[in-house]
C-alpha cells in the first residue's frame, strides 16, 4: 500500500486552489447576475461565459490541487486525452446547469434539475481526472467516500445557482464565492481520502505527461484566463449601472434658458404746445 500525500508542497496547492474555485465562482455568478438583466444574444454569451468560468474554476481547482499529489514508490503522470476531456466535461455540464436556470420559467425545477445535472458533471471531472492518473500500481475506491464526494458536489452545485438567481450585490456575491470555494474543495478532498494505492514497483518507463510538462502550464493558462476575464467583467457596467450613468448624465445637462418677451411700452403721446 503506497504512502499518498495530497499536499507534497505544504499549504502552497490547497490554498491556491481554494482561490481558483472562488475566483471561477465568483466571475460565474457575476456573470450570471448580468445574464438575468439581459436577453436575446447578449444574455447567450453572458451564460456561455458564466458556465466557462465557473468549469474552468472547477477543473483548475482540481489539478492545481493534484500539483501537490504524490505517492511513495511511484511516479505520476497524466493520460492528455482524457485529462483535456475531464475539462469539457466540465464546463459542459456546468453549461447546462446555468442556462437551465437562465432560461427555465419554472425557477425551482431548474434549480433542482440544474443542481443535480451540475453535480454529477463535477463529480464525472473529477473522476475523470483521476482517471487520467498513470501510476506503478492499483488504485481503488472507497464506495461510501465516493458517494459522500458526489453528494457534496450535488449540494455545491445546487447552492450555485440559487445564489446565482438570488444574490445581486457584490458584497453577497463575494461572500457567496467563498462559500462555494470551499464546498468544491471539500468535494474535491473527499474524494481524495476515498483513494487507495497498491503500489507495484516497477522500472518501466510510465505513459503520459508529467505535471509540469502539461498540467501546470495548463493551470496557469487557465488561471491567467480567469483573472483576465474577471477583470473584464469588473470593468463591463451592468444595465443597471449603464441606466443610472445615462440618468444622471440627463440630470447634469445644462438646460438652455427660455427666451422671455420684454412688455412693449407705449412711446409717451406728443403734447400740444
Amino acid at each position: 500500500m503506497g504512502h499518498l500525500d495530497h499536499a507534497t508542497l505544504g499549504w502552497l496547492t490547497p490554498v491556491l486552489s481554494y482561490a481558483m474555485a472562488c475566483i471561477g465562482a465568483a466571475l460565474g455568478l457575476r456573470c450570471t447576475v448580468r445574464a438575468l438583466d439581459a436577453t436575446g444574444r447578449s444574455r447567450r454569451n453572458w451564460l456561455l461565459t458564466a458556465a466557462s468560468a465557473i468549469g474552468t474554476g472547477i477543473w483548475t481547482m482540481h489539478f492545481v490541487a493534484m500539483l501537490g499529489f504524490g505517492v511513495t514508490g511511484t511516479d505520476i503522470r497524466y493520460n492528455v486525452p482524457l485529462t483535456i476531456l475531464s475539462l469539457a466535461v466540465a464546463m459542459a455540464v456546468v453549461g447546462v446547469g446555468v442556462f437551465a436556470v437562465g432560461h427555465s420559467r419554472d425557477r425551482v425545477r431548474a434549480l433542482l434539475l440544474g443542481g443535480l445535472t451540475t453535480g454529477l458533471g463535477v463529480a464525472s471531472m473529477h473522476y475523470l481526472g483521476m482517471a487520467a492518473l498513470r501510476l506503478h500500481g492499483d488504485v481503488t475506491y472507497d464506495p461510501l467516500l465516493v458517494a459522500l464526494s458526489v453528494a457534496i458536489a450535488v449540494a455545491a452545485a445546487t447552492a450555485a445557482l440559487w445564489a446565482a438567481l438570488n444574490i445581486r450585490s457584490p458584497r453577497a456575491v463575494a461572500v457567496a464565492s467563498l462559500v462555494m470555494g470551499a464546498a468544491v474543495s471539500s468535494m474535491h478532498y473527499t474524494g481524495m481520502l476515498a483513494v487507495s494505492v497498491n503500489v507495484a514497483p516497477s522500472a518501466a518507463v510510465l505513459p503520459g505527461a508529467t505535471t509540469m510538462q502539461f498540467i501546470f502550464p495548463l493551470a496557469v493558462g487557465l488561471g491567467s484566463y480567469l483573472f483576465l476575464t474577471s477583470a473584464f467583467v469588473a470593468l463591463t457596467p451592468t444595465a443597471h449601472e449603464r441606466a443610472a450613468y445615462a440618468s444622471a448624465e440627463r440630470t447634469s445637462e445644462p438646460t438652455e434658458p427660455t427666451e422671455t418677451t420684454e412688455p412693449q411700452v407705449a412711446a409717451p403721446a406728443p403734447t400740444m404746445s
